[in-house]
C-alpha cells in the first residue's frame, strides 16, 4: 500500500531531525517541506494550530504534531521496518522511561541557551545533574551495547540524539562548558559513535552555519 507521508520541518530544528532519522531508518519515502519559522505557512498554522510549531507530519492528510508523538505513530504502523522499541515489556518501558525522562529534564538545556547570569546559572546546575544522572542510571541498563537498544539505534538514542550536535551550539553561544574533556565517558563514547553512523552524519547541519541564528536568537532574547 502506497503511503502519503509529508514532513514539514527546519533545517536547525533537532525535533525535526528524529523524525528524519526515524523515516530513513524505518526506510519510508516522505516529501520534505521547509518552514520559514520567522514567518509559518498557513499550512503548518492549519496542521498545528495549538503549538504552531515543527515537525508536524501529514499521513494521508492526517497531521500527527510533536516529534516523540510522532515517532511512537511510525513505530505503531510500522513496527517490523527497523523496530525503534524493544519487544521485551519491561525493556520498552524502560526506553519509554528514559524518552520521557530527557523531554523533562532536557529544557534546562535551552535555558542555558536563553538566559543569563543567575538563570543561567541555575539552568547549568540542573542540566550537569541530568547528565549526571544519564551517565550513571541510564547506560548500565543496556549491558555492553553502545546504543539503548542492542547493538542498534533506537528510540531512547533518537530521543537523547540531538544532545551531540546541538550541545556544542548551547556552549558556544551560550559561553558555557558542560562537557569537559574526561567528563560523563559513557555519555562522551556514545555521543561519539552516535555521530559516526552515517546517517546520523550527513543529516548533521553545518556547525558554523547553525551557530550563527542561535547568537541571532539569543541576542533577541537577551535585548527583550
Amino acid at each position: 500500500m502506497d503511503e502519503d507521508l509529508k514532513l514539514h520541518g527546519s533545517w536547525a530544528s533537532p525535533y525535526s531531525l528524529r523524525v528524519i532519522w526515524a523515516l530513513k531508518l524505518k526506510g519510508l519515502s516522505y516529501e520534505y517541506i521547509e518552514e520559514d519559522l520567522a514567518n509559518k505557512s498557513d499550512l503548518l498554522l492549519k496542521y498545528n494550530p495549538i503549538f504552531k510549531k515543527i515537525p508536524v507530519l501529514l499521513h494521508d492528510g492526517k497531521p500527527i504534531c510533536e516529534s516523540m508523538v510522532i515517532l511512537e505513530y511510525l513505530e505503531q504502523l510500522w513496527p517490523s521496518q527497523y523496530p525503534l522499541l524493544p519487544i521485551d515489556p519491561y525493556e520498552r518501558a524502560l526506553a519509554r522511561f528514559w524518552v520521557n525522562y530527557f523531554e523533562e529534564k532536557s529544557v534546562s538545556l535551552w535555558l542555558i541557551f536563553r538566559a543569563k547570569g543567575e538563570e543561567q546559572e541555575r539552568a547549568m546546575k540542573d542540566s550537569l545533574e541530568m547528565l549526571e544522572t544519564i551517565e550513571e542510571h541510564a547506560f548500565k541498563n543496556h549491558k555492553n551495547n553502545i546504543f539503548f537498544i542492542g547493538g542498534k539505534i533506537g528510540i531512547v538514542d533518537i530521543a537523547f540524539g540531538w544532545i551531540c550536535h546541538w550541545l556544542k551550539i548551547i556552549e558556544d553561544v551560550g559561553g558555557v562548558k558542560l562537557l569537559e574533556e574526561n567528563s560523563f565517558p559513557n555519555l562522551q563514547k556514545w555521543m561519539k559513535k552516535f555521530k559516526e553512523v552515517p546517517l546520523i552524519k550527513e543529516s548533521l547541519p553545518n556547525h558554523q552555519k547553525l551557530f550563527l541564528p542561535f547568537k541571532l536568537i539569543r541576542d533577541m532574547l537577551l535585548a527583550s
